[in-house]
């Protein structure tokens, strides 16, 4: 276990994560809490000066596939223990479950994307009060093979895709040969993704069941995304995360959108259009030296972006 004290210097933090081995940091703490409506708060936390973190107390963590690092990361320097052996407390149970799980009890923050519309819903109706605030910013990225010389799509031209309304590549600049648009299952937070930021509103075609990707881990989806090798007329969309910071576009391509290709510098600044925040969450009657809310106040901080920053997601400052 790891006295926490508080260390002003981004530096320390930083070597800490590349060693993963010893942990003193500054702990944040923030007083006021949201309603039900998924409203984010804009304070400055406060800086508690000494806690200590041990596995006995450490607050049960859940939320989205593509956090799992971050997490890890987390607890690795929070705990002060090798990454290796913080694993097993980081078993999240993806974006829209999360949710459930934080309003039933059974976890204590979520780091996570924002689920559909209808889990905001559900947990007012149930009269679960929260806390939410972002803390990185992501990207639904589209990628096809390599060989396609597509480079880039408009707006329009993806939502006929995906409408059933393009079928063949030639109609959008591309070669002769007919598109194979992937999805990805309803529940997916990419799905969701992909409903609320590119679709609007528009129905998506009805996919044959070979062209869905039902991933329920990051191996799956790893695995899902590396099919299209074999399909030079695939087109699928995922998180900037996976498709670039953890090299899982090997074989394939990541076109830009509207000209625009996705990266730290037009994601951060709002240029490239298919953005959404990474979230921290917790229950609104959570304790002011709880865990849990030093954790999510903590995830705020200078040193909690900069462990963001660290780990290949693109912080929100």
């Amino acid at each position: 276990m790891t006295r926490l004290k508080f260390i002003a210097l981004l530096a320390a933090i930083l070597m800490l994560l590349a060693a993963c081995e010893t942990k003193t940091n500054d702990q944040p703490r923030q007083d006021t809490p949201t309603d039900t409506a998924p409203a984010t708060s804009e304070k400055t936390p406060e800086i508690i000066y000494d806690f200590e973190f041990t596995r006995a107390n450490f607050p049960r963590m859940d939320g989205s596939t593509a956090t799992i690092p971050l997490a890890e990361a987390a607890a690795c320097v929070l705990l002060g223990e090798p990454r290796e052996n913080v694993a097993s407390l980081v078993e999240f149970n993806r974006t829209t479950q999360s949710f459930r799980n934080l309003a039933a009890g059974l976890c204590d923050i979520l780091i996570v994307s924002e689920p559909a519309p209808e889990v905001f819903v559900e947990m007012d109706r149930q009269g679960f009060r929260y806390e939410i605030a972002p803390i990185a910013t992501d990207a639904l990225v589209f990628v096809v093979n390599a060989s396609n010389p597509i480079e880039s799509l408009t707006i329009d031209q993806i939502q006929m895709i995906y409408m059933g309304k393009v079928l063949n590549w030639s109609a959008v600049g591309g070669d002769d040969i007919e598109i194979a648009a992937f999805q990805r299952n309803a529940e997916a937070g990419s799905q969701v993704l992909m409903e609320k930021l590119v679709m609007a509103g528009l129905k998506m075609t009805d996919p044959i069941m070979e062209q869905v990707f039902i991933a329920f881990g990051m191996g799956d989806l790893i695995e899902a995304l590396k099919g299209f090798d074999s399909s030079a007329n695939a087109i699928g969309y995922t998180l900037y995360y996976y498709a670039e910071d953890m090299r899982m576009a090997e074989g394939l391509k990541i076109i830009s959108v509207e000209g625009i290709k996705p990266g730290p510098d037009t994601i951060q600044s709002g240029e490239y259009p298919f953005l959404n925040p990474y979230f921290t969450v917790i229950g609104a009657d959570e304790p002011e030296r709880s865990p849990a809310r030093i954790v999510y106040n903590w995830l705020q901080s200078d040193d909690g972006q900069a462990l963001i920053r660290h780990e290949g997601y693109v912080s929100v400052r």
